[in-house]
């Protein structure tokens, strides 16, 4: 049963958040909708991430993610305003990577113009990053919230955790990465060719390859050594995996021997995995403050 709270929280499927949480904490999360073959599926309502990871892995096509739509968040808010919610805080996936969080700026601008927002007060944010990046941050606001911190510490609570989250991912394949864009042909080309394994950055959406190694137990080693320089010690680590067990197993134990125990460990989601594959192991943690959101 979703709890009531004064400020109602919302976010979209790409958090990443582990099943069932969304009920746990009283979060509302707007699906995206993917399509593979022809099919368009809504993450976390039609498919788990097992299921989909199943289906690419079975599929010679590459995914594609579609936007939340401005009349879907209009659609959502409108509904918020009808069951008398007086605010709203709404924390999206990174906007240099959707139109998901320009769409929703634009679904409030049109009910203010028609007037239709009443004494509703919007709040949204770009999380300027992925995943657990900002599911975790999501969490966390919940939690701060209901335990009677006002809307103004949340949002600097906020603006902190988004001003240094920093995440990387570890592909063991870079199919899907080339095909996204997020590495070149001719760089995944060479990295297959010689078996290098990169270690991929992302901060305010801008992806960086930080580290190359070859093999699987070099590039764990070279990745927490240069996550462990990145990190602000003590504080939380989050772990993210695909689909291969092994591999993420191993991942944890090495970040763990130089981070301590994750934070929160989940499965990545349909979204993210469209442009990383299934066959990865990421992480987010919080490094130097880079300073203040914009927008």
């Amino acid at each position: 049963m979703i709890r009531k709270r004064q400020i109602k929280v919302i976010t979209d499927s790409g958090c990443d958040l582990p099943q069932g949480w969304e009920a746990k904490y009283g979060i509302d999360i707007m699906h995206f909708e993917i399509m593979l073959d022809d099919v368009i599926y809504r993450e976390r309502v039609d498919v788990t991430p097992h299921e989909f990871y199943t289906l690419m892995n079975n599929s010679d096509s590459i995914p594609t993610t579609n936007q939340i739509t401005i009349p879907r968040f209009e659609a959502k808010f409108r509904q918020c305003i009808a069951d008398g919610e007086q605010e709203i805080l709404m924390i999206l996936i990174n906007s240099k990577g959707s139109q998901t969080y320009f769409n929703a700026l634009k679904a409030k601008q049109n009910l203010i113009e028609s007037e239709e927002l009443s004494n509703t007060k919007i709040h949204i944010i770009d999380s300027r990053t992925y995943s657990l990046g900002y599911g975790y941050a999501v969490v966390e606001a919940v939690k701060k919230l209901d335990s009677g911190q006002s809307i103004e510490q949340v949002l600097a609570y906020l603006d902190d955790w988004f001003s240094s989250a920093e995440v990387y991912i570890i592909p063991l394949n870079l199919r899907h990465m080339k095909k996204s864009g997020r590495i070149t042909a001719a760089a995944a080309f060479l990295g297959e060719i010689m078996g290098l394994k990169p270690v991929i950055q992302l901060i305010d959406g801008v992806s960086t390859v930080v580290k190359k190694s070859r093999g699987e137990k070099t590039v764990l080693e070279d990745a927490a050594k240069f996550i462990k320089d990145r990190a602000i010690p003590g504080t939380p680590w989050l772990a993210l995996c695909g689909d291969d067990e092994d591999f993420y197993n191993s991942f944890v134990k090495k970040m763990s021997e130089n981070l301590g125990a994750p934070a929160t460990e989940s499965q990545l989601g349909c979204v993210v995995g469209v442009n990383t594959g299934p066959k990865m192991a990421a992480l987010v943690v919080k490094g130097e403050n880079r300073g203040e959101m914009k927008g």
